[in-house]
């Protein structure tokens, strides 16, 4: 892992809040000037630290209103089954998250819908990737707490 400074940590701690400040406002923030921070930034990003920029979207107000955990349990463990598995469901866009875990479930899905008739329709293109041995859907009464901000205290001490 590379190595942290207070300005990177305060970089990074803001460029996860805003992506669209400007340099030389951020660079008057964390105390830097506006050359040595767009520096900074760019190594951050050369580092692959930085992994891109993007807008987030209000599912609500995209008429996605429903989310659903899918714990998936298989009874074939084969690299030839999860590759299988893996390319259908990166086809299906509804799929937002995807993770192989440890424990009770082999594979937990998160997937954005409209309703829950857009639930039994992904659900059913869901089932047809590979086959499973137990599939467990969970839909989310209330989301309250969702952030794309990674904890980055560790990065220079507390």
């Amino acid at each position: 892992m590379p190595k942290f400074d207070r300005y990177d940590h305060r970089i990074l701690h803001q460029l996860q809040k805003n992506t669209d400040m400007p340099v030389a406002d951020l660079a008057e923030q964390i105390g830097l000037s506006t050359n040595a921070c767009w520096r900074r930034i760019k190594k951050l990003q050369d580092e692959g630290i930085i992994r891109g920029n993007v807008a987030l979207l209000d599912e609500h107000k995209l008429g996605l209103n429903v989310t659903v955990f899918v714990s998936v349990k298989t009874s074939e463990h084969t690299d030839t089954w999860l590759e299988k598995f893996a390319k259908g469901i990166k086809m299906i866009p509804e799929v937002v998250e995807f993770y192989r875990m440890s424990g009770e479930t082999d594979y937990l899905l998160k997937i954005v819908v409209q309703d829950i008739a857009d639930y039994d329709r992904v659900y059913k293109k869901l089932i047809s990737v590979a086959p499973m041995h137990d599939v467990s859907s969970s839909f989310a009464m209330e989301r309250i707490k969702s952030s794309t901000a990674l904890p980055l205290d560790h990065l220079i001490g507390r």
